[in-house]
C-alpha cells in the first residue's frame, strides 16, 4: 500500500513563497506514477493545479498558476514538489498531492492526469493560507 504525505504548508503574506513536498512510502515504484497537485478552497470543488509525468519530462499547470508555480520530482527520493511563488489570497486552499499509475505499456503521459478521477492515491492534504 502506497502512502503519500504532504508537508510545507503554512501562512504567508501575499507575494510570498511556499514550497510543498509530497513523499511516497510503502510498496511503490514511484517512477510508475504521474504525480499531481490539486487544491480545494472552502466551499469550492477540488481543482487541478499541476501535474508531472513519470520521468519529469512533461508538466502541465492550470492557467491561474502558470509562471508562479513549479512542479518537480525526485524519483530517487520518491518525492514530488510544488514551488509556489508570488502567492495570492485566492491561492488559499488545502493542497493535495496524488498519484496516477501508468502501466508499462501506457504512453509516457496522458492528459487524463489533469483529471482528479484518474488518480489512484491521495495524500491527506496540507493547508496553505495567503493573507492580503
Amino acid at each position: 500500500q502506497v502512502q503519500l504525505v504532504e508537508s510545507g504548508g503554512g501562512l504567508v503574506q501575499a507575494g510570498g513563497s511556499l514550497s510543498l513536498s509530497c513523499a511516497a512510502s510503502g510498496r511503490t515504484t514511484f517512477s510508475s506514477y504521474a504525480m499531481g497537485w490539486f487544491r480545494q478552497a472552502p466551499g469550492k470543488e477540488r481543482e487541478f493545479v499541476a501535474t508531472i509525468s513519470k520521468n519529469g519530462g512533461n508538466t502541465y499547470y492550470t492557467d491561474s498558476v502558470k509562471g508562479r508555480f513549479t512542479i518537480s520530482r525526485d524519483n530517487a527520493a520518491n518525492t514530488v514538489y510544488l514551488q509556489m511563488n508570488s502567492l495570492k489570497p485566492e491561492d488559499t486552499a488545502v493542497y493535495y498531492c496524488a498519484a496516477d499509475y501508468y502501466r508499462a505499456y501506457d504512453p509516457p503521459f496522458s492528459l487524463r492526469s489533469l483529471r482528479a478521477e484518474s488518480y489512484d492515491i491521495w495524500g491527506q492534504g496540507t493547508q496553505v493560507t495567503v493573507s492580503s
